[in-house]
């Protein structure tokens, strides 16, 4: 195996925020004091999970659903997320919001959230907006996301919807997709492959980056897998039909939140997280191809059933090392993964 210094790393699915922050994101309320999301999870803790690494280009910020809606009166706290990463683009930090000067060559990309249903119009007036707030780093918004999994069966059906993301193809932003097959059901999956079909139905339409393999069922079991689970195989389905789509990636990121918790004390061996997770592993490979996957951690997120706040970074990162190995990658393909693939999908600029 090469070692991974041969790679450099783009991390393109992480989420940042300031202590300050917590009491504007949807999903804090009642989270217990010691949650290892109910803390800060700023550009300086992130560089103390990855360790620092030499060879780790910088990553791609994903909104983090601070409370907000589709009216224009809704849009503050999103609207502050955005001046928070612009702060940390233009190396100027307010007290306490957990980086500095130096961090702002990590900001390789900007995904913020964005009222895609609202449709073209509105979309359009907040995206002036976000303009406003980003200045001199407004290059740097690649796409948005609109979290669906937790919205209701038929959003990305409505003609707004759909209207908004032909209009972020129109003005070259690409769209994060965020469904959730394990909690949401195989109902988000149908929907989804109904509005690919509405979107690049003329041949048409943005890029499309889906986040964590659609958040699979992993705590099958292995011998469910192999006799064809119904939550596997519907989910294997309709990823062939996303793959289909030309203007579709896949994140290789988010199964440790997906999986069983692990113990920070005693990880679970990377050799039985590659057996259990191969069979999806092998399916998106063999339809998406390493040329539209790419690398995120979901950090913080992965240390929700990661070994840990210290650990689970660098678990992720030797788990993917390892899954990558088993595909027999070549390594131009493998260089695709860890970067390449993520400065195609967001238009990335590098140093």
């Amino acid at each position: 195996m090469e070692p991974h210094t041969d790679f450099p790393v783009i991390d393109s699915h992480i989420h940042l925020y300031a202590a300050s922050h917590i009491p504007t994101l949807n999903w804090t309320a009642d989270l217990p004091s010691n949650h290892p999301l109910n803390r800060q999870s700023s550009v300086t803790e992130y560089r103390t999970a990855t360790s620092n690494r030499a060879n780790l280009l910088g990553f791609v910020f994903l909104e983090t659903d601070r409370k907000s809606g589709l009216n224009d009166n809704q849009w503050h706290d999103a609207l502050e997320e955005v001046s928070y990463l612009a702060r940390i683009a233009r190396g100027t930090p307010n007290e306490g919001e957990g980086h500095n000067t130096e961090d702002k060559s990590l900001v390789l990309g900007v995904v913020p959230w964005a009222p895609v249903p609202a449709g073209r119009a509105a979309l359009e007036g907040y995206m002036n907006q976000v303009r406003g707030r980003c200045g001199s780093a407004w290059s740097l918004i690649k796409g948005v996301r609109y979290l669906v999994q937790d919205k209701p069966i038929g959003t990305m059906l409505q003609p707004d919807f759909v209207d908004g993301l032909r209009w972020l193809g129109e003005n070259g932003f690409a769209f994060d997709l965020g469904v959730d097959a394990r909690s949401g059901g195989v109902e988000q999956l149908r929907e989804t492959s109904e509005m690919m079909k509405r979107i690049y139905a003329n041949g048409t339409g943005p890029k499309i980056v889906i986040n964590h393999f659609c958040k699979p069922n992993l705590r099958l079991s292995r011998d469910d897998v192999l006799h064809g689970h119904a939550d596997f195989e519907d989910w294997k389905r309709h990823i062939r039909v996303m793959a289909s789509y030309k203007s579709t990636y896949m994140k290789l990121s988010g199964f440790f939140s997906e999986l069983l918790s692990q113990d920070a004390g005693v990880p679970t061996e990377v050799e039985t997280l590659l057996e259990t997770t191969k069979p999806w592993v092998d399916a998106v490979f063999a339809e998406f191809g390493p040329s539209r996957i790419m690398y995120g951690s979901d950090w913080p997120v992965c240390t929700m059933g990661g070994p840990g706040i210290t650990k689970s970074w660098n678990h992720w990162y030797e788990l993917v090392t390892a899954l990558l190995a088993d595909q027999k990658l070549s390594k131009e393909e493998k260089a695709s993964i860890w970067c390449g693939t993520a400065v195609e999908a967001y238009n990335i600029t590098l140093p």
